[in-house]
C-alpha cells in the first residue's frame, strides 16, 4: 500500500506539471498569434540620406524640420506604390520631350521632378482651381507665359509649349531669387507670396519658412520624387524595358485653315478620333478655329499604336533591372 500511495503521489505530480507545461505552452502560442503581423510582409521606413542635391545645390537634411519633412515624402512616394510606378513609366516618353528644353533655356534638370508631382506627367489633367496640363499653369499664367487658350485650343497641354512656358516663369523667378529652391517653392504660392514670407520672417531660404502645408511640402515632394527616380531598386521598385511606356514616333500635319470636324480630319489621316485627341491634347474641342495662326497635329504612326513587340527604349538606365 506504502509502495502505491508513493507511485500514486509521484504520478500525481507529473500530471500537475504536464498540466502547467501546456498551460504555460498554450499562453504562449497565444501570444505569439496576438502579436505577430496580421499581413504576410513588413513595412519598414525607407533609409533617409543626410542630404541631398537639388539644382546643383546640397541640401543639407540633418535638422530635424528638413529631415522629417523629407522622411515625409519619401515615405508617402515609396508606398504608394502603383502612382510612383506609372510616374517612372510615363517619364519614360516625357522626359525625352522636356529635358532639352529645360536644358535650352538654361533651367535646371531637376525641374523636371517638378513637373511630376504637379500633373503626375498626365497632359489633359486639370486641378480643382483649373490648372490644366504636365506643368499646371491657370488659364491667366499661361496667357501671360506665352501660350495660346480659345475655346478650341488650349496650349497648356501641349508638353513641349507648355515645358516653354514653364521656363519663362522660371527664368523670370530666378532673377528675383537667385535660388532655386526659392523659384520651386514661388511656382506654387507665387512669387508675391513667397517675396513677402521671407521678408516678413527674415529668412533667405524658403525651406525655413512657416507656410500653408501644400506649399510648405512642396520642394520637399520634388526632391523626395528625384531620390526615387534616381535609385527605384533601392526603394523597392523593380521595373523592366518592357514595363515603360514607349515614346511614339508621329508623322506632322501643318494646319492653317480651320478644321470643321476633327473626326472626320482623323478619319482622313488614318487613325481614330480618340487617338488624335489622345497625342494631341491641346485640342479642346471637335473643331479647330486657326485664328490665322498655324499649328502642327502629330499624327502616330499605324505600328507605334501596338505593342506588337517589347519596348527597347529607356530613357534612364537607372529605371530599370536588366
Amino acid at each position: 500500500m506504502k509502495i502505491s500511495n508513493k507511485i500514486i503521489g509521484l504520478c500525481a505530480g507529473v500530471i500537475v506539471c504536464l498540466t502547467a507545461c501546456l498551460s504555460i505552452s498554450s499562453n504562449d502560442v497565444e501570444k505569439v498569434k496576438e502579436e505577430k503581423p496580421a499581413v504576410a510582409s513588413m513595412v519598414v521606413n525607407p533609409p533617409i540620406p543626410s542630404s541631398v542635391t537639388f539644382c546643383g545645390e546640397k541640401v543639407d537634411l540633418t535638422r530635424y524640420n528638413r529631415r522629417e519633412s523629407f522622411d515625409r515624402e519619401l515615405t508617402s512616394f515609396t508606398y504608394l506604390h502603383a502612382t510612383t510606378l506609372l510616374l517612372i513609366k510615363r517619364a519614360n516618353r516625357y522626359f525625352p520631350i522636356i529635358e532639352p528644353i529645360l536644358k535650352e533655356n538654361g533651367i535646371p534638370d531637376d525641374f523636371k521632378y517638378l513637373a511630376v508631382i504637379e500633373s503626375h506627367l498626365d497632359p489633359r489633367v486639370s486641378s480643382p482651381a483649373r490648372a490644366v496640363g504636365i506643368w499646371q499653369f491657370l488659364e491667366s499664367t499661361g496667357k501671360e507665359n506665352g501660350l495660346t487658350i480659345t475655346p478650341t485650343v488650349d496650349e497648356r497641354c501641349d508638353v513641349a509649349k507648355s515645358t516653354q512656358a514653364a521656363c519663362k516663369y522660371l527664368k523670370n523667378a530666378y532673377k528675383r531669387y537667385g535660388d532655386w529652391a526659392n523659384v520651386a517653392a514661388s511656382y506654387n504660392a507665387g512669387m508675391g507670396r513667397i517675396s513677402g514670407e521671407l521678408t516678413k520672417q527674415k529668412e533667405d531660404s524658403s525651406l525655413e519658412l512657416w507656410l500653408v502645408e501644400e506649399t510648405s511640402r512642396y520642394v520637399y515632394r520634388i526632391m523626395a520624387i528625384k531620390e526615387i527616380f534616381e535609385n527605384p531598386y533601392k526603394y523597392g521598385f523593380v521595373i523592366t524595358p518592357e514595363d515603360l511606356y514607349k515614346p511614339m514616333a508621329f508623322r506632322e500635319e501643318k494646319v492653317s485653315t480651320d478644321i470643321q470636324d476633327l473626326a472626320e480630319f482623323a478619319k482622313e489621316n488614318g487613325v481614330a478620333y480618340s487617338d488624335l485627341k489622345r497625342f494631341n491634347t491641346w485640342l479642346r474641342d471637335r473643331k479647330l478655329t486657326t485664328n490665322g495662326k498655324t499649328y502642327t497635329i502629330q499624327i502616330p504612326t499605324e505600328d507605334d499604336l501596338y505593342y506588337n513587340t517589347p519596348n527597347k527604349y529607356v530613357h534612364d538606365s537607372r529605371w530599370v533591372v536588366k
